[in-house]
């Protein structure tokens, strides 16, 4: 091990972010961080670089501080500004602000975590480029990338965050490569320069179709939208918003088998029914207890729960601001936005256009639709043996990574955020945190969840190094 370590962090969205912005703030002697992200915008990701200003957080402004220790630093922050200074902070801290907005909030947050970096000699470099291979050696982890000399580090943070949806499952592979398919809906170009002539077709209905549709209308596209997923469209907005119930958490205790827990669930959820309230509050208090939950259930329930229950908990969980129901409403309302409950069977691209065939679940035949283009907005690919070009892959191939049962991320010791190899042994120098955790934790993708891993990653490396809490090695 050199004599300053030397800490590798994949990824420059907010977990690999704020993973540097703790080691730097809790430090007390240098370090080298290496941090590494395929594109510049460091601290926003991919998540908090949107396209539109209209994209807005899904979670109010009172609960999105980048710091579990500090519940109030983002709201204020915002009213800090000269734009919300003189605006009640009840109301600014209960809405749903945009998430460029979030972005410049992190970039401060980075930029000031460089300065204090420089003061306490931590070395920061900034690596723009993709890893294309991660080895495991005796004196250290080696990053290898596409275009810079490889580096060799002591310890090494995988902070990758989302990949791309995969491809849907259709006999027509060619058709992926056509320029009229979009594999990334978080790209601009998936929503510009559309002929509102032709309509065009979303892959999936959840909360990236609605971002995808509010980028359509931002460009002035004002045909028809047809979208198509094995569930349709069943997202709820924000209903109950302040409204608290916690009777049924009087019930719940960690031996529960899946199917006592999704009786006393329903049974809850009849109660409020009672009085005009839907299901989401129940969901909402089970938040503090999910990942304790989902550590408890069996393999088998995992899977049941996958295969039956993960949509219907979805739609109580994962909501959007009435405003913007409103307006995907407003559109089906107008004829503009069919969403359509099925399976995609094929996608064909001819003279005329793109022909999709697909079998639709309510009318359970099959049906034909012509567009001119395709977005996929299915939801990350989380099997990462199905990764191309991606040492996530390599990672998995070589047996350094191993995922769990159902393919949803990488086997890890969540009491100390450490790799388990393939042999499920852990690796000392090697460590994840955020989506790569959804098999061991399943609630592993909000901030509310981020920002606790990346504390606790930073205290658990400095600790190990002795460099936190006045102690030096």
């Amino acid at each position: 091990m050199s004599m300053i370590p030397r800490i590798g962090i994949i990824g420059g969205g907010f977990a690999g972010i704020m993973t540097a912005v703790n080691l730097i703030k809790k430090t007390t002697t240098p370090l080298e961080l290496y941090i590494i992200g395929e594109r510049s915008n460091f601290a926003r990701g991919t998540a908090y670089e949107s396209y539109l200003d209209k994209h807005i957080l899904n979670v109010t402004t009172g609960k999105m501080s980048a710091f579990p220790d500090q519940p109030s630093h983002f709201l204020d922050w915002v009213m800090s500004r000269p734009s919300f200074r003189d605006l009640p902070k009840d109301i600014v801290s209960s809405s749903f602000l945009s998430r460029n907005l979030y972005g410049d909030y992190l970039c401060e947050l980075w930029q000031e975590s460089i300065k204090i970096a420089e003061e306490k000699e931590i070395n920061v470099v900034e690596l723009v480029d993709t890893v294309i291979k991660l080895t495991n050696t005796e004196d250290g982890i080696e990053l290898s990338f596409l275009n810079s000399p490889s580096i060799k580090v002591d310890k090494c943070v995988v902070a990758t965050g989302n990949q791309i949806p995969k491809n849907p499952s259709i006999p027509n592979l060619p058709f992926f490569k056509s320029p009229n398919y979009f594999q990334n809906p978080w790209k601009k170009e998936c929503v510009g320069d559309v002929n509102s002539s032709r309509p065009i077709l979303i892959i999936g209905n959840g909360l990236t179709m609605v971002d995808t549709i509010l980028g359509l209308q931002d460009h002035k596209f004002k045909g028809e939208i047809y979208s198509i997923s094995p569930n349709g469209f069943n997202i709820l907005p924000h209903r109950h918003t302040g409204l608290t119930y916690q009777a049924h958490l009087e019930e719940i205790h960690d031996k529960m088998s899946l199917k006592e827990l999704t009786s006393v669930i329903h049974k809850h959820v009849k109660i409020v029914r009672q009085f005009g309230v839907s299901a989401e509050p129940i969901i909402d208090a089970l938040r503090p207890h999910t990942q304790r939950i989902w550590r408890n259930l069996t393999v088998v329930e995992k899977q049941f729960f996958m295969s039956r229950l993960r949509h219907l908990f979805g739609v109580a969980r994962h909501r959007i601001p009435l405003h913007i129901y409103d307006k995907i409403q407003k559109l089906r309302i107008d004829g503009l936005l069919h969403i359509q409950s099925g399976k995609i069977i094929d996608i064909t691209e001819t003279d005329r256009g793109i022909d999709v065939t697909y079998f639709d679940k309510k009318q359970r035949k099959t049906q034909f639709l012509n567009v001119s283009r395709v977005i996929n907005c299915t939801g990350p690919e989380t099997d990462f043996s199905k990764l191309e070009n991606n040492f996530l892959g390599q990672c998995i191939h070589d047996g350094i990574f191993y995922q769990d049962e159902l393919k949803l991320g990488i086997q890890t010791n969540v009491e100390n955020f450490k790799v388990k190899s393939k042999d499920g042994m852990e690796h000392s120098n090697l460590f994840t945190l955020g989506s790569n955790l959804k098999g061991e934790l399943w609630e592993s993708t909000a901030v509310n969840e981020l920002r606790q891993q990346a504390n606790a990653i930073a205290d658990i490396i400095l600790a190990e190094e002795n460099f936190i809490d006045g102690s030096n090695k």
